[in-house]
């Protein structure tokens, strides 16, 4: 039983004498109900729930009942009967309900996204912008005038947002500062301190913060994660843009480190007296597969060239065997190979996804990538590494962020109801 109160992200509490508390086998009956309905494959009806957790019916539909005061649960339309007697009635999240808003700033965006409690994307906000010469109170103040106009959205649709998570290309620490953004030029910057002006996104719920900030590659390996339900549950997520970060998902969670900064594969040295970088350091990997180093390379003028359709003029002038081109992408194939091998020498990793500006350009960054691990990882010649696009592409850090916020309602139920009772 301890290991099913682990797994549903809920720790019962211990009475007088040891005894699990009313209160906490009520929250363990909630998680373990709302999990199995959304993590069913056709909506379950209250006896196939009570036959599938071992609850009694009785204790099923008093828990039903609580989902759908709550607007986490709706009952489906019924499927055709097939024989005597009334069907049973299906169970689904509900889709009027909570729904997590996640935010990103990139050093050359800032995106919003509302999913609700089923996944569904119900509203998405990209405002491009270089926001390095941007001071971070700047920047978050802009970030919450489109998280205004995402939550009154949101209410439109019968949403009520639950939470919210901002993914930052950086450091994020526990109190969810930023210690450092090389490529914002961020340095220990309190964001949800600043943040502070955006209620009831900084209030707590039992002591847990109703924002959390976190690395953008992070969020974005998450997003992956649960996008690509059939895909691996291991695997090496890169985001390319300006910055490049990395998301490592192991066994279905995300490896964060002693410390909670795993990931910096953009920092990763690929030429030892190389390039300088704006960490401080010299060869990084972002001086020869970064967005702009990409461009510049291939002689485009970045100023020239809206961020957003960067990565997709690069494939078109691929795509027309223009040899500048051809030849910058070969040029951070390669770089990116020499790092992804590493990696992949670590950690024993199978799977390489490639996000963000990345995934447009697979077709051609795959080829080096691929060539450099053969050549590179010492278990390549008889366990290959598959180098595929992300599912999400660009979006995943957005969505990612907000998917983290419903999947926490779903592993505690009981936190929301409390709020909302």
């Amino acid at each position: 039983m301890a290991d099913l109160w682990h797994c549903q992200g809920v720790t019962p509490t211990p009475g007088p004498g040891g005894a699990v508390r009313q209160g906490s086998l009520r929250e363990l009956n909630l998680a373990v109900v709302l999990g199995r309905i959304a993590a069913a494959e056709r909506p379950p009806s209250r006896a196939d729930l009570a036959a599938e957790t071992g609850l009694t019916r009785a204790t099923v539909s008093a828990v039903v009942e609580d989902l759908i005061t709550g607007r986490l649960v709706t009952e489906a339309e019924p499927a055709p009967r097939t024989g005597a007697g009334r069907p049973a009635r299906g169970l689904v999240l509900a889709g009027n309900g909570p729904a997590g808003l996640g935010l990103e700033i990139n050093v050359d965006y800032l995106a919003v996204c509302v999913v609700d409690l089923a996944g569904r994307v119900r509203h998405h906000t990209v405002r491009r912008a270089d926001l390095r010469p941007v001071s971070p109170t700047d920047a978050l103040h802009r970030l919450v005038e489109l998280a205004g106009q995402a939550r009154a959205e949101a209410a439109a649709q019968g949403l009520t947002l639950a939470g919210a998570a901002l993914g930052v290309p950086g450091l994020v620490d526990d109190a969810g500062t930023v210690r450092l953004a090389p490529n914002l030029g961020w340095r220990d910057v309190p964001v949800p301190t600043l943040l502070a002006g955006l209620p009831p996104l900084t209030e707590r719920v039992d002591g847990v913060p109703l924002i959390v900030v976190d690395n953008e590659a992070n969020l974005s390996a998450l997003g992956e994660l649960h996008a690509d339900t059939d895909g691996p549950s291991s695997f090496l997520h890169i985001s390319g843009e300006v910055g490049i970060g990395a998301g490592i998902v192991l066994d279905g969670d995300l490896f964060r480190g002693a410390r909670g900064w795993s990931g910096e594969i953009g920092h990763i040295p690929v030429h030892s007296q190389g390039r300088s970088c704006r960490c401080g350091g010299r060869g990084c990997l972002e001086q020869y597969a970064g967005q702009e180093a990409i461009l510049a390379a291939a002689g485009l003028d970045r100023a020239d060239l809206p961020a957003d359709t960067a990565p997709l003029r690069l494939a078109e002038l691929a795509t027309a065997g223009s040899a500048d081109a051809l030849g910058a992408l070969h040029e951070a194939g390669t770089a990116l190979g020499i790092a992804v091998a590493s990696v992949v020498n670590l950690l024993d990793l199978d799977t390489v996804v490639l996000g963000g500006g990345y995934a447009p350009l697979t077709p051609w960054l795959r080829p080096p990538v691929l060539d450099e691990i053969s050549r590179r990882v010492l278990t390549a010649a008889w366990s290959p590494v598959t180098v595929r696009p992300a599912a999400l592409g660009a979006d995943a850090a957005a969505v990612g962020a907000a998917g983290s916020v419903v999947r926490r309602i779903i592993a505690r139920p009981a936190g929301w109801l409390a709020r909302t009772g």
